[in-house]
């Protein structure tokens, strides 16, 4: 957004805060910063206010926004679905229009009164240069014709720190048993080295790369899971969170899976292992048959993702990120 000419009064990576818990500390940050938007709100009376996902602080300031009088188009659309399903109600009497990019939270928004429109996928719009296996194995130090592995532990300082030696530990896990399997580490860019220095996997940032050319993936839960879907990567997802976290979500998460791509699916397509069953053990045994590109498993994987996939788009082929702009054309009056 900053190379597009858009002015930051805060940079993504300040509100970059996963869990329960983790969020308390951050808290009078926040408040200033939402303080700083009401004011600019009023004195600068935008002709329409477009809050991207992040609920907790957006739906603050779609309040704000509807109270001072302006129109208010809402993309990426709070996870009532997995709690706190009474926002769908206050929402719908926030906004002017909804932008949703899962395919089932439009009828569940509708139904309470929001004016939804799902547009897709914003995944979809990437267009990763596709680069030749012989290629990518090569600037990243791997055999072309050995299998890879690919592992994702998160792109936020905590997920490292939480997944990354376990993903490790399953990774070495699997090469018992299959010891041709190289193992390659989705590494999040502007981090730290330091946060890599207990595993001594080969790093790469070419995401999209890595899973075109991975014939599995260990992946931390989240939108990664969706990426790993859009390129037919067989997967097993895994999450794990502070403990009080844990305790907190058990009590105010009601979803039959964690993994977004099980969710657009309907059902649990790949294995998932959240927090105590996310072993180094039990994840190996779920990611094996997946590395076995003759294995039923594997196959059957496949032909799943390519299913979440046609779910993913919206009409026409037309872009996601053009269908949004229609939607805020429309609201402007253009």
């Amino acid at each position: 957004m900053a190379d597009a000419g858009v002015e930051l009064l805060a940079h993504v990576d300040d509100l970059a805060v996963m869990g329960f818990s983790e969020v308390v500390h951050r808290l009078p940050y926040f408040r200033r910063l939402l303080r700083t938007v009401r004011q600019r709100l009023r004195a600068d009376r935008p002709d329409l206010v477009i809050p991207i996902d992040y609920p907790g602080f957006n739906l603050r300031l779609s309040r704000h926004a509807r109270d001072a009088g302006l129109r208010v188009l809402f993309y990426i659309a709070p996870q009532v679905w997995a709690w706190r399903r009474h926002r769908a109600r206050t929402l719908a009497g926030l906004v002017d229009q909804l932008a949703v990019i899962l395919p089932f939270e439009e009828t569940i928004f509708s139904a309470h009164g929001a004016k939804t429109t799902f547009v897709g996928h914003p995944l979809l719009d990437v267009e990763p240069r596709r680069v030749e296996r012989a290629e990518f194995c090569a600037a990243n130090g791997l055999a072309a014709e050995r299998p890879i592995l690919a592992l994702f532990p998160g792109s936020r300082e905590q997920e490292i720190r939480r997944h990354l030696k376990v993903f490790d530990d399953a990774a070495r896990e699997v090469r018992r048993f299959r010891d041709n399997v190289q193992p390659v580490i989705a590494a999040g860019t502007g981090l730290a080295e330091s946060l890599y220095a207990g595993s001594k996997c080969p790093r790469t940032a070419d995401t999209w790369g890595l899973l075109q050319h991975a014939e599995a993936a260990i992946v931390k839960s989240g939108t990664s899971t969706l990426q790993a879907a859009l390129t037919r990567t067989p997967m097993v997802v895994a999450y794990r969170m502070s403990r009080l976290s844990f305790q907190i979500a058990r009590r105010v998460v009601r979803v039959d899976h964690v993994g977004l791509v099980n969710l657009v699916a309907g059902e649990r397509i790949v294995p998932e292992l959240i927090q105590d069953e996310a072993t180094a053990e039990a994840l190996s045994d779920a990611i094996l048959p997946f590395t076995d590109p003759e294995h039923p498993a594997r196959e059957r994987a496949v032909a799943d993702l390519e299913r979440v996939r046609g779910r993913l788009s919206g009409a026409d082929g037309e872009r996601v990120a053009d269908r949004v702009a229609g939607l805020a054309s429309t609201l402007l009056g253009g």
